[in-house]
């Protein structure tokens, strides 16, 4: 571990004896990381429900916060997120509150804490890469085609539908805001 720099609890760095028992997605997980710097997690979208996707890695690698974006095209946000670990790698981790422009289609994003509420239940595949350990996650949220936030006044509800608002828990988040699965597939 480099001096200042928090310990990585993940399948990586840590061996518990149970590697030989790692499953095909954890082994793919560790050959991107290994190539890349990161993984993704692609979650279709299910009826009206969005699709999202993930980075794993990220916290091993950098220790930048893992980043998620939730209700668009799952290659698109694949690629936004691409992007944004680049970034990341080149010019710092975002942080909480911190807004970019030029992510989304030309337009700004924000990014915001998740609630360690949601880990589990959308991001397991991360949960499990890092051994269920605590680890700090930002949603990328970006503005309606008006410049406003799903959490502003005047956005249509589908567009609030379609980004979830994982910065509250899951007590606090507002009823029928996010009314898809909330368990990912590993």
């Amino acid at each position: 571990m480099s001096e200042g720099r928090p310990a990585c609890e993940c399948i990586i760095c840590r061996d518990y004896g149970d590697r030989g028992r790692l499953g095909n997605f954890q082994l793919r997980t560790i050959v991107h990381i290994s190539q890349y710097g990161w993984s993704m997690v692609l979650v279709p979208p299910v009826g009206d429900g969005p699709g999202w996707a993930y980075t794993v890695g990220l916290w091993h690698s950098l220790r930048s916060p893992e980043l998620a974006m939730f209700g668009g095209d799952v290659y698109e946000m694949e690629e936004i997120l691409n992007a944004l670990g680049r970034q990341a790698g080149r010019e710092g981790p975002p942080a909480d509150g911190e807004r970019r422009d030029d992510v989304v289609r030309g337009r700004p994003a924000a990014f915001r804490g998740v609630d360690p509420g949601w880990h589990e239940r959308a991001f397991h595949g991360a949960m499990a890469f890092y051994r269920g350990r605590p680890l700090p996650f930002l949603q990328v949220v970006w503005p309606d085609e008006n410049g406003l936030y799903p959490w502003q006044p005047g956005t249509e509800l589908p567009f609030r539908r379609s980004q979830p608002w994982l910065w509250l828990s899951p007590r606090q988040h507002p009823e029928g805001v996010w009314t898809h699965r909330l368990t990912a597939p590993a």
